[in-house]
């Protein structure tokens, strides 16, 4: 899929380390929600804002900041996890949902100290960055450098 989404300037997000982390700038951030759109379109058939993996929020005037999964080193949500259906992809280092182990308790986005875990009620399945497998796309589209792998 991240083919299809390539930019016409080639520009894609470098790989992610296990100790990657996808960074937020947000004094870079002008709050268009390409970011946004992007994740959706990776993740979600009919690319759903609603649903996406990153969240936009105005803070004053022209100031926005980006609410995403902080892949927490000590993370609450895969501890918390009856089924262990939350675990760490040793490779891209996020916490990852196996949709087959869920049961949809919502332990996960409950115990989540920033409110960054959502759950898709319809779906009955917590919703969260995965880092895209290692290559964020929501990084790779931001026009301002709002995101950032490192």
């Amino acid at each position: 899929m991240n083919d299809l989404l390539r930019l016409s300037s080639g520009k894609t997000a470098p790989g992610v380390a296990k100790q990657g982390r996808l960074i937020l700038k947000p004094d870079n951030c002008i709050g268009c929600r390409t970011c946004e759109l992007a994740c959706s379109l990776v993740h979600i058939d009919g690319a759903q804002l609603g649903l996406s993996r990153i969240h936009i929020h105005p803070v004053g005037q022209d100031r926005y900041i980006q609410a995403t999964c902080l892949q927490c080193a000590e993370a609450a949500c895969e501890k918390v996890c009856p089924t262990e259906a939350l675990r760490r992809n040793e490779e891209t280092g996020a916490i990852e949902v196996n949709a087959h182990r869920c049961i949809g308790c919502g332990l996960c986005a409950t115990v989540c100290p920033f409110g960054h875990m959502h759950f898709d009620k319809t779906q009955g399945l917590p919703i969260k960055c995965d880092l895209c497998g290692g290559a964020p796309t929501c990084a790779a589209f931001c026009p301002n450098d709002a995101l950032e792998v490192r």
